[in-house]
């Protein structure tokens, strides 16, 4: 019995297991690479900011020649007349600027027929300048049949350019009848939003007197050659006389520097103005023509 026990202990002692060692931490798993550094191999811009001129080499400044010379070789004097485009550059300069011009213009010359004795009237003005500056002639005035003139008037201006579409005027006027009389004159001509042509002067005598007009006319093209303007004016003298005056006239251009009319004007005088035994106001058909050069 006790030889079979023994046995049996030795046989348990041949089979018991040997002791596995530990593993490893993570053995058998492969390790991720570490992801790049995105910044490695950059070089970091200084603290705080870095020029962004760093680098560039700066071009030195260049003294300006001044304008290029004006160009004496035009290639379309190869087919045209160089005497013609010569004068077509001429004239396009002048047209943008730079030049003198001038004009001669007749805004009416016409015969009244009225009751009584009939009369003719005109009124016109010539000037000289540039785009800025121009020396002006105005003269107008109307006689009556049998009794000659009833008023003339002369006016020398210098204008000076106050915004796109008015001129400041001053100088002398100077009245042929119905007596001889000199005024300074200080006035403005232009032309008003809705293409109005308006102008207006205030006067003072040689005797001190003081007295103003103003003007305004319209163009209505009825077609591209018929134009209907209508006009009034105000003269407002020394002591309250004063005279306004209102017409309207269908001319035909039958080129723009030439054009006929005919119409009809109406007068009226107030205060003093009005003679006694003279009626205060008259009515007149008006023929004449209007043209300018």
């Amino acid at each position: 019995m006790l030889l079979l026990l023994l046995l049996a202990a030795g046989q348990h002692e041949h089979h018991q297991a040997a002791p596995t060692p530990a593993p490893a931490p993570h053995a058998g798993h492969r390790m991720p690479a570490p992801a790049p550094d995105p910044h490695a191999g950059h070089q970091m811009a200084p603290s705080p900011m870095a020029d962004p001129h760093a680098g560039h080499t700066m071009a030195a400044p260049v003294a300006s020649a001044g304008p290029p010379p004006v160009p004496t070789d035009h290639a379309a004097e190869r087919f045209y007349n160089p005497q013609v485009m010569g004068a077509a550059r001429a004239q396009l300069a002048q047209e943008h600027g730079g030049g003198s011009f001038w004009t001669v213009r007749a805004d009416q010359a016409e015969h009244r027929f009225r009751k009584g004795a009939d009369a003719q009237a005109f009124e016109g003005e010539a000037w000289w300048g540039n785009d800025f500056d121009k020396w002006v002639i105005k003269a107008r005035g109307e006689r009556a049949d049998g009794s000659g003139w009833e008023n003339g008037e002369f006016e020398a201006l210098k204008a000076w350019t106050i915004g796109p579409y008015f001129d400041l005027q001053a100088g002398i006027r100077y009245d042929l009848a119905p007596k001889g009389r000199t005024y300074a004159s200080l006035g403005f001509e232009g032309l008003a939003p809705y293409w109005f042509e308006i102008q207006g002067a205030a006067y003072v005598s040689d005797q001190g007197d003081v007295s103003a007009r103003a003007e305004a006319s319209y163009d209505l093209r009825l077609t591209q050659k018929l134009i209907l303007q209508p006009r009034v004016e105000a003269d407002v003298a020394e002591a309250g006389a004063a005279r306004l005056e209102g017409g309207l006239r269908l001319r035909y251009e039958f080129k723009r520097e030439f054009a006929p009319y005919v119409g009809i004007v109406r007068e009226r005088a107030f205060g003093p103005a009005v003679v006694i035994g003279e009626r205060a106001g008259s009515t007149a058909v008006v023929v004449g023509v209007r043209a300018w050069r």
